[in-house]
């Protein structure tokens, strides 16, 4: 048997993280009087997947992301036509969570070398992910930083982007219309999406990494149809920090207990890397990418009408209990 490993053995401590990123929010955070009263107040706080400012009857939403190690795989396979997918996905569908319609997207290339025939490849997927989301890509920067970007054989990027939407203020998702009793539903993942990569990457053969260049999933059209026809209550998108990231939605607590069954690539994950139950929802989707919070007569519905075609299901409820309680093959994992 192998030894246990986890994310922080791979490098990654999302605790360490998230102690940093309080650290920066309690200055970054401070900027906000600089539009208090103006054009552009910002209406949440840091935390929420995205953001929102003021811009009269409507806000502007933003939000912005990468999609990690992810980019070794695509350099180590000589895949690049796909990452470009992803790093939409990451950002749209952190953008929707707050009830936003994206609008727009610029992307941030840096390389340790000009490689047209990458670039291309990658531009290919960016296009996908516009094409899927309906927006559009309107700039962005490419920077060549060979002291700083190493990667595979002189082959080394590193992608990021930035997306905008509009949101009625009064119809902005904050997780506060959250009841206890309502139900939560999840829509299935296309694989691993883009998080956990450090840890995928240190237990798994090679011969199987082309499964980790499987595109994330992108949710905008379907919940954007859903935020059309239901009152939908809360939004999450289950990136780093797996179901930890239903935290950030509300103080209430979440019962799942009707989770799918993940797909094979984290069965593999977790027997090849000796990887714990909690540590796998901690760092992995498993096989939900987005969750919807609503009531249960509009859940039962949506069930209805949409769950094959969209593979969307019913996976839990919430609590007055606070935090998330994963109740899995008669045990239970819990995350506060």
């Amino acid at each position: 048997m192998p030894e246990e490993m986890t994310y922080s053995k791979a490098g990654v401590s999302i605790e360490r993280e998230e102690l940093a990123i309080r650290s920066m929010i309690n200055i970054l955070q401070r900027t906000f009087k600089f539009r208090k009263g103006k054009q552009g107040e910002v209406l949440e706080d840091i935390g929420t997947f995205a953001n929102v400012i003021d811009l009269g009857d409507q806000a502007l939403a933003m939000c912005t992301d990468g999609v990690g190690s992810k980019v070794l795989v695509a350099q180590e396979l000589g895949r690049y036509n796909t990452i470009g997918v992803d790093v939409v996905a990451m950002n749209v569908n952190d953008l929707i969570c707050i009830g936003a319609r994206p609008l727009a997207m610029v992307d941030y290339l840096a390389v340790s070398r000009i490689n047209p025939d990458i670039m291309k490849e990658i531009a290919i997927g960016i296009y996908e992910g516009a094409k899927q989301s309906d927006i559009a890509i309107i700039g962005g920067e490419t920077a060549t930083l060979p002291d700083i970007i190493m990667g595979v054989d002189g082959k080394g990027f590193d992608i990021a982007g930035t997306a905008i939407g509009l949101v009625d203020k009064d119809k902005i998702i904050t997780g506060e219309k959250i009841n206890s009793g309502d139900v939560v539903l999840g829509f299935r993942s296309s694989g691993i999406h883009s998080n956990g990569l450090t840890l995928a990457r240190r237990v798994l053969p090679r011969n199987m990494w082309m499964e980790l260049l499987t595109p994330t999933r992108i949710y905008v059209k379907e919940v954007i149809e859903l935020l059309g026809n239901y009152e939908v209550h809360g939004l999450a998108h289950i990136t780093g920090g797996g179901f930890r990231n239903l935290l950030r939605i509300t103080p209430l607590g979440f019962l799942l207990d009707s989770l799918p069954a993940p797909q094979m690539i984290f069965k593999k994950i977790q027997e090849l890397g000796n990887v714990s139950d909690k540590e796998m929802y901690k760092t992995f989707n498993m096989g939900v990418g987005f969750c919807v919070i609503l009531d249960g007569s509009s859940a039962d519905e949506i069930i209805k009408k949409y769950g094959n075609k969209w593979k969307i299901s019913r996976i839990g409820s919430i609590t007055g209990d606070g935090g998330v309680k994963i109740v899995k093959e008669g045990g239970e994992i819990i995350f506060q």
